[in-house]
């Protein structure tokens, strides 16, 4: 067991760490404050406005409804194609990002990797814009979006552990909240740039000139969703220094395998010392991926099965991230007072409901599914936020890095889920209803059941009171290196 980096010992002379640490990942140092600045934590959080180019126009609302449109033949193959292929990049993700990840940390140049992450996903979507609205580029699309989302997961593995080089243990929330509310407002600013400049027409062209024919508008979206992103993920890059391991706590470079020696070590070491806690990183893992699935196929749901038109889409888009943003904040004071597993449990049962109604009222229209959409999103904001501070509430005082690194690999342990769930629900609907059938809106039903799966594991889930976790045995006995 190598050492880790922990809090200055009382003579100031060495570091200490705890002998219960077998974990490998670099950890928070109670000086941290003295090298991060408010400049650093803006453009950090640029990165999150940034990707919101790829989150909102490219896997949610604009390209992947392009794709699914009849444009591209029949809409249910096509969404089923969406589904498999989503998957299969999430099984590429679960595999590779936690050891790539590790290995950009123990290396130093976890910037460095953030930016080739990054600019692949730029690079795959400009190339969007080569897909033609027929058939024939169907599949050159779901390519592109497949090894773009790989790399964006990539990147955001690279993102995340930099939140500890931005923010203090006293200030992680904040400066992890400030990231995501830059995504939320991000998404709407593009899409409300997307949506008057190029797919609104206006007397036969939108805002900027661009004809209403062969799926330019759309074309040109992704076009201006890739300069977006490589423009505003360039300060943190520059602004931000490049992460280094401390030559104290340094370790022997080692073979990409042996990575996952590592990787499989630090959750048999924490199954063993705080078993509710790699419980809850489970069940999160899997619910967090059916949230993801509701704003992922949510605008594939209103274009092929509610009628919305490639406007309308961006504009109920618009609507969902400003409820989402605003429940996010509101539900918050309530997770203050009552605890956060009430608000996930709430959440995640409000988002059963609401599914359901969604999938029963499919023949409902535009009005159907603005309400129980719009519903469904405002429990998204909320579960997401309260699986964060659960986990925050959970760890032991100094082992932070560590368990929030974990909550990322299971995180994209489960990417594939909600996107198999999702296609293996329209390939039944497919095979037993009337040749002819809409079956897409079925798809809702496999995002429900992994919402389900997510909440039943999650009740039998423990959080230990505040009391227990300030004489956690872990956290109270350390030695001086």
């Amino acid at each position: 067991m190598r050492p880790t980096l922990g809090r200055p010992s009382a003579s100031g002379r060495g570091l200490r760490t705890s002998r219960y640490r077998p974990f490998t990942g670099p950890h928070y140092c109670e000086d941290m404050s003295a090298t991060t600045s408010r400049g650093h934590v803006i453009a950090w959080g640029l990165w999150d406005w940034a990707s919101a180019s790829f989150n909102a126009v490219i896997t949610t609302f604009v390209f992947t409804v392009y794709l699914t449109s009849s444009s591209f033949g029949d809409t249910s193959a096509s969404s089923t194609a969406l589904g498999w292929v989503m998957a299969g990049a999430g099984v590429v993700v679960a595999l590779l990002a936690p050891v790539t990840g590790q290995r950009s940390d123990r290396g130093g140049r976890r910037k460095l990797w953030l930016a080739v992450n990054t600019y692949v996903v730029v690079a795959m979507t400009a190339l969007m814009f080569f897909v033609q609205p027929a058939p024939e580029f169907l599949w050159l699309g779901l390519v592109l979006l497949a090894v773009g989302t790989v790399f964006f997961e990539f990147a955001s593995v690279n993102y995340n552990a930099m939140l500890q080089q931005v923010s203090t243990p006293r200030t992680i929330g904040r400066v992890s909240g400030f990231g995501w509310g830059m995504g939320y407002v991000g998404g709407i600013v593009l899409l409300l740039i997307v949506y008057f400049g190029f797919i609104e027409p206006i007397g036969g062209s939108a805002l900027f000139g661009v004809p209403d024919t062969d799926g330019l508008p759309i074309r040109a979206t992704v076009l201006v969703a890739a300069l977006w992103y490589a423009v505003f993920a360039l300060p943190v890059l520059l602004a931000v220094p490049e992460y280094h391991e401390p030559s104290a706590v340094a370790s022997p470079r080692i073979g990409f395998l042996q990575s996952y020696v590592v990787l499989f070590r630090d959750v048999r070491a924490l199954w063993r010392e705080r078993r509710h806690t790699v419980l809850f990183l489970i069940a999160s893992a899997v619910f967090r991926d059916g949230l993801t699935g509701v704003f992922t196929f949510g605008g594939v749901l209103a274009a092929g099965s509610f009628g919305f038109s490639s406007g309308e889409v961006i504009v109920f888009a618009i609507a969902a991230n400003v409820v989402a943003g605003i429940s996010t904040v509101l539900v918050g004071l309530v997770d203050d007072r009552v605890g956060a597993k009430p608000v996930m449990v709430g959440s995640l049962v409000g988002l059963l409901l609401f599914g359901m109604l969604v999938f029963v009222f499919h023949d409902g229209g535009q009005t159907a599914f603005w309400i129980f959409g719009l519903a469904l999103c405002a429990f998204v904001g909320p579960a997401q936020s309260a699986s964060r501070s659960f986990l925050a509430r959970q760890i032991p005082e100094g082992r932070e890095g560590e368990i929030f690194g974990l909550y990322a690999t299971t995180g994209k342990a489960a990417t594939f889920l909600t996107p198999a769930m999702w296609a293996v629900a329209i390939s039944i609907a497919t095979a037993v209803l009337p040749a002819g059938s809409s079956t897409q809106y079925w798809g809702i039903l496999g995002i429900v059941l992994v919402l389900l799966v997510g909440l039943l594991l999650l009740i039998p889930v423990r959080s230990p009171s505040a009391d227990a976790r300030s004489r956690d045995p872990l956290t109270t006995e350390s030695t001086p290196v």
